[in-house]
């Protein structure tokens, strides 16, 4: 006779996976508001009760995610870069489309988004802490240079798809700090892809 178990769970098995996603979803949440907190006030000024406030989370429930606070911010600035070379890999990848077109997406999800009074804070805060991101500030701008190499390379040689990209890159600096929304931006790199494109083919 086998040993008895105790009663049959009824339990749905998706139940099982739905309290560790619904964490996940929640602490991806708090990651998506810790950059704009840190931009705000400025990586120094910014306590963790400040993050959990504006997060909506106890600091109890923040401090069992993160340890420290530095743990905190790269790992927001982890999750956001991890994001956008995501899509601009998706963007790159869609071989039906342009290449200029797909040029322009990628460029919009690396920088587009960050453009504006608020959101242009990101990036100089990211700028200015390499000692705290350590080897992702310097490796998601290269992996982004390397997706967008790659897909100029369909077109051009490798030797010129190289400086057609630094040059893209050199171009979508320029416009970021120029222009004061993500529509102006990419009104500017149209223009900027399609003859940077067409002198270089």
């Amino acid at each position: 006779m086998e040993d008895y178990a105790g009663p049959v769970s009824r339990r749905d098995p998706a139940e099982a996976v739905s309290a560790p996603s619904r964490a996940g979803r929640r602490r991806e949440a708090v990651l998506d508001s810790v950059l704009a907190t840190f931009a705000r006030f400025g990586y120094q000024k910014t306590s963790l009760s400040e993050v959990a406030r504006a997060a909506g989370v106890s600091r109890p429930t923040l401090y069992s995610w993160f340890e420290a606070k530095d743990e905190l911010f790269r790992a927001a600035v982890e999750q956001s870069l991890s994001r956008d070379l995501a899509a601009c890999e998706r963007a790159l990848s869609d071989s039906s489309r342009r290449l200029d077109r797909r040029v322009l997406d990628a460029f919009d999800h690396w920088a587009g988004r960050y453009v504006g009074p608020m959101t242009r804070e990101i990036p100089v805060l990211i700028e200015a802490s390499p000692e705290l991101l350590g080897p992702v500030a310097t490796a998601a701008p290269g992996r982004f240079e390397r997706l967008l190499a790659g897909a100029v390379a369909e077109a051009l040689d490798a030797k010129r798809a190289r400086a057609v990209t630094q040059t893209l890159i050199s171009t979508s600096i320029g416009i970021k700090h120029q222009t004061d929304s993500r529509e102006e931006y990419r009104r500017r790199m149209t223009v900027a892809i399609d003859l940077i494109l067409q002198v270089a083919s």
